[in-house]
């Protein structure tokens, strides 16, 4: 294609469309492209009430190079679609949330405008650290768990010593406690202030057996061994006066065999409570019971009874009723800002009773009747755009269009793929061009304003982390931590990542060592790298609130942009053995040339302008990362 094709772009900011859409009311939708581009006439593509519309566009003023397009838009739905075509010459350019075209697209990749949506504004400003409680911090060793307190499918509890390393499985059961706590994180909060982070994500902590706590057994109490109720209340009120937020884990899926509702297990309560045992209880509904009291299981776990929607008294006690469970914890004085639900994609779903549409909604409207400003946000490790229009997740964990992409562009194999032993021997890797595609087919289907609201992720609780893969290259992971917190979004940092906690691959218990605060980390480059990291994401507007572009997706080599009118940040990143020189089209976005010749690391930075003046050419060492600040046009 044509340079000037290049400098196309539009997107759901403030720039490009103002003001905030508002039902019956209308915004002016603007796109711009070089000034000196052979544009004829650009048209505004849309479709009130299902009719196609065709409007062309007002030239209007130019800035820094670039003019703007621009036309009056009626937002007479909740949600409005469109698109441009660009008329050069005799040919037609369509441009949509994925790039530019020659092929006329239809309507999946559209910009939406949403009417009078409420977004979690604080979102998009976040810098999120998610902790697994029990293995970040021991605030109050009276509440750990004791050798031998209880047992659990053939295991044992042990509490071990914080230096350990976890036990696989097949000795713990994870049983192996460490004692982290509440308390324990309230008393980091000065460290994570430094680290610079803005809000919490902690892994579940209501009352369970196991570690990891997805086998919840109350969701009405915060476990003992984290310090119970009057904890959350303290570590909320706490955060809450530092100025940070504070999400929960939960799983409304399914329980655990031992929770109060179902109580297989009698460990906790007497045999006369719960479904297993009494077929005449008030929650033998709650669960899918089929013939001689066998049960649905997720993925087929017997000790994680899936919970059946199909039951009214269910639905009240988890989020319709006014003391529910999803309600209580919103509420002073825990005051949570959000919820992030574990196995959303399953949520719901159980072949013939397909009901997550019509649930998602209305938990969505109970959270919000708390908290408007609540978030919500839902595992799912694939496409899920069908959550994503405005009316049921806010986001979901990003492994689609973020961790699944970044860790395959780093070296590793596609995090679904290695799972599957007839995938696992193949080689890892993502070419610059695909990693591209992959995250504009995510966000391609969304409107603009769920791109703002993305929680995106490298490690978590379920994955390896990536710095402890040994055939990774240190600088590529660098570079796909840029990379990640340039995403429009909101980055998240998993516990100890800024620390290169220890652990290892192939296992869950491999990402859940403990945080080792007895080292020197933070005198450390990793701890420097993050907290540099975190604080240009808080201080720059472009990447609080500018607009996105692929520079450069070429070989393994991958440019990307945040800017506004008045700043741009590139963030350069190499997967290739040998150096090379790349044109960077630094005019697209309104910029002259980089600011200097280090980036913001330090790093060289070597670069020459190239003579037609609408780009650079850049040096780019084998196997690198550069983060730089440009001067911008006049």
């Amino acid at each position: 294609m044509e340079h000037w094709l290049e400098s196309v772009y539009s997107d759901g900011t403030e720039e490009f469309v103002s003001p905030a859409p508002r039902l019956g009311g209308s915004v002016t939708v603007r796109l711009r492209v070089y000034a000196d581009a052979p544009v004829d006439r650009v048209i505004l593509r849309s479709l009130p009430n299902g009719a196609e519309q065709l409007r062309e566009m007002t030239r209007g003023p130019v800035c820094r190079g670039l003019v703007y397009y621009e036309a009056a838009l009626r937002i007479n739905e909740p949600r409005v679609p469109y698109q441009f075509y660009l008329v050069s010459g005799s040919r037609v350019y369509f441009y949509t949330q994925t790039g530019v075209s020659e092929l006329l697209p239809d309507d999946t990749h559209d910009f939406v405008l949403l009417a009078d949506y409420a977004q979690p504004a604080w979102v998009k400003e976040a810098v999120f650290y998610q902790i697994f409680p029990e293995r970040f911090c021991n605030g109050d060793p009276a509440n750990d768990v004791r050798d031998g307190e209880y047992s659990l499918r053939g295991f044992r509890a042990r509490h071990m010593d914080w230096d350990a390393e976890p036990l696989p499985y097949r000795e713990g059961g994870c049983l192996d406690f460490y004692g982290g706590d509440l308390e324990g994180i309230r008393q980091k909060i000065p460290y994570l202030k430094e680290l610079g982070v803005t809000a919490l994500y902690l892994n579940p902590i209501f009352t369970a057996p196991s570690v990891h706590k997805y086998d919840c057994v109350d969701y009405f109490h915060v476990d003992p061994h984290l310090g119970g109720d009057e904890a959350l209340a303290r570590l909320s009120e706490t955060l809450h006066a530092a100025g940070m937020r504070l999400i929960l884990d939960i799983s409304i899926n399914h329980t655990g065999s031992a929770h109060r509702w179902f109580n297989r297990d009698c460990l906790w309560f007497d045999q006369g409570e719960g479904a297993y045992h009494n077929p005449q209880s008030p929650e033998r509904g709650y669960y899918f019971f089929g013939p001689e009291n066998s049960y649905r299981g997720w993925w087929g776990l017997p000790e994680l009874p899936v919970l059946n929607y199909s039951s009214q008294a269910l639905r009240d006690v988890i989020y319709r009723g006014r003391d529910a469970v999803l309600r209580k914890w919103l509420r002073p004085p825990y005051s949570i800002d959000g919820w992030r639900f574990d196995v959303a994609d399953v949520f719901a779903r159980c072949d013939e009773l397909q009901l997550a549409h019509t649930l998602w909604p209305e938990i969505r409207a109970a959270i919000r009747a708390e908290n408007p400003q609540a978030y919500i946000l839902a595992e799912d490790w694939g496409d899920c755009a069908q959550y994503l229009q405005g009316g049921e997740w806010d986001a979901p964990m990003n492994y689609w269009g973020c961790a699944r992409p970044l860790r395959q562009f780093a070296g590793q194999r596609d995090l679904f793929m290695e799972r599957s032993p007839a995938l696992a021997a193949l080689p890892g890797g993502l070419s610059a061009p695909a990693l591209k595609a992959r995250v504009l087919q995510h966000l391609g289907k969304l409107p603009f304003a769920l791109w703002e609201n993305q929680f995106n992720l490298l490690d978590s609780h379920d994955v390896s982390r990536l710095h402890n893969d040994p055939a990774l290259r240190p600088e590529v992971l660098e570079g796909v931590a840029m990379l990640q917190f340039l995403l429009i979004g909101a980055p998240s940092l998993y516990y100890g990542d800024e620390a290169g906690v220890g652990g290892s691959l192939g296992s869950n218990e491999g990402c859940r060592w403990p945080m080792p605060w007895d080292s020197d980390f933070q005198q450390g480059p990793r701890f420097r790298f993050y907290r540099r990291l975190i604080a240009l994401k808080r201080q720059r507007e472009a990447l609080r609130r500018g607009g996105m572009q692929f520079l450069l997706a070429e070989g393994g080599v991958a440019a990307l942009a945040r800017f506004t009118r008045d700043e741009v940040l590139v963030a350069l990143v190499s997967t290739e053995a040998s150096a090379r020189s790349v044109r960077l089209p630094l005019a697209a976005v309104g910029a002259a040339a980089p600011a200097g010749g280090t980036d913001l690391f330090g790093r060289a930075l070597d670069w020459r302008p190239l003579p037609e003046g609408k780009g650079v050419l850049v040096s780019v060492p084998a196997h690198s990362a550069r983060l730089f600040d440009c001067r911008m046009l006049a």
